[in-house]
């Protein structure tokens, strides 16, 4: 069953603040529902879907749905990491199609910034999992398993650590116009190799923000999208990967992308070459250039050329990305950015972006989501939607 245009994304919210040691998570769950259902035009009673993941606490969907008065008659809580919301946009067609829900509301909250975390310390994910006695001794942090990736992109097709730099001086002169943007100054190639080496070849500047906040997004029937007064956007296709170790022939070289967003041009019926604008899930530099390969917007190997020289942003690059500033400057809320990138594509697709950073006429808009280690496994997601 296809889903192409058989559900609309009716309401978006991102939650302006990125530091929150007055709230709980669930405080932050609550906010951003209520804003995505305002923004909608729709309210709480009006939701008989819900979807969450890892994200929300306790029993997640469960605490999530009780302590902001949801009754739902479909719920999904798939997590896949960051790129989960992604996904549950997918899955929230999909429901709608098959007559599960009618209203689909997706929550993302967290408060990695207020709670410390970082992304050069271990996980403690616990013993049981099957990973853990065979990675846990040599050390794994979230920015090394990145950094390996970028390094065998260097060692094989020259890739330099120059052209990483031009991923970040693109989001950062799309976060000058984004008020809500934790780094907010345009910054240099020189700006970014000079600011301190975090894991080698990774700078300091080619790491995303750790920010607290969140998102929802709220998904319909196209019939109660038509009775709203919002602009629809439609979902047109979506796909979903995952991308292990496959028992020790690991092959660094490539992304879930590479399966997850051919599935999804191939059901919404359009290329690489048609896209408008693409938000593409940023963590760190290397991410968003490995990315653009998978998905077909360059040949392997030639994302390093592709992103140089200003290539990504808005107004006079071939492809405008993340136009809030990305996870790279504006906010990466829970550690987990995906619902951000579907939300500024909504924002895009809307004629709602910073005027600076619109791309005119914007009617075809990809998402990509990414979640846990490029270095090791790892979820990925592409959603591909048209403004109706």
């Amino acid at each position: 069953m296809s889903i192409k245009r058989q559900a609309c994304i009716v309401g978006a919210y991102e939650h302006p603040t990125r530091k929150a040691p007055d709230k709980t998570v669930a405080q932050l769950h609550a906010e951003v529902a209520r804003g995505a259902l305002l923004d909608a035009g729709l309210t709480i009673n009006d939701v008989d879907g819900y979807f969450c993941a890892g994200d929300a606490p306790g029993l997640g969907a469960l605490n999530i749905a009780d302590h902001i008065g949801l009754h739902p008659r479909h719920v999904d809580s798939t997590d896949m990491g960051g790129s989960s919301y992604l996904a549950h946009v997918g899955h929230a067609a999909q429901a709608i199609a098959a007559r599960k829900c009618n209203v689909a509301l997706i929550t993302l909250a967290g408060r990695p910034r207020s709670e410390a975390s970082s992304g050069t310390q271990p996980r403690n994910w616990g013993p049981n999992l099957p990973d853990q006695p065979f990675e846990a001794p040599f050390g794994p942090v979230t920015v090394n398993m990145y950094a390996m990736v970028a390094m065998r992109h260097m060692h094989d097709w020259g890739t330099t650590a120059e052209q990483l730099a031009w991923i970040k001086v693109a989001m950062s002169h799309h976060a000058q116009h984004n008020p809500h943007a934790m780094l907010q100054g345009v910054v240099t190639v020189e700006d970014v190799v000079n600011s301190p080496m975090i894991s080698d070849p990774l700078h300091k500047l080619d790491c995303c923000v750790v920010s607290d906040g969140g998102g929802a997004l709220v998904v319909t029937r196209p019939e109660i999208a038509r009775s709203l007064k919002r602009p629809i956007v439609n979902v047109l296709g979506a796909g979903e990967a995952l991308k292990g170790q496959e028992g020790g022939n690991i092959d660094l070289s490539y992304s879930g992308a590479v399966w997850s967003g051919p599935r999804a041009f191939e059901e919404a019926g359009v290329k690489p070459a048609d896209i408008q604008y693409a938000s593409i899930y940023d963590s760190f530099t290397i991410t968003v250039l490995m990315q653009l390969e998978d998905l077909g917007f360059c040949k392997r190997g030639e994302g390093g050329r592709f992103v140089a020289d200003g290539n990504l942003i808005a107004g006079t690059g071939k492809l405008p990305v993340n136009t809030d500033g990305g996870g790279l400057c504006n906010n990466h809320p829970a550690n987990r950015g995906g619902i951000t990138k579907v939300i500024e594509a909504v924002r895009q697709l809307r004629g709602e972006a910073h005027p600076a950073v619109q791309v005119k006429n914007c009617g075809l808009a990809l998402a990509q989501g990414t979640g846990g280690l490029l270095g090791s496994r790892h979820g990925s997601a592409t959603l591909i939607m048209e403004r109706a």
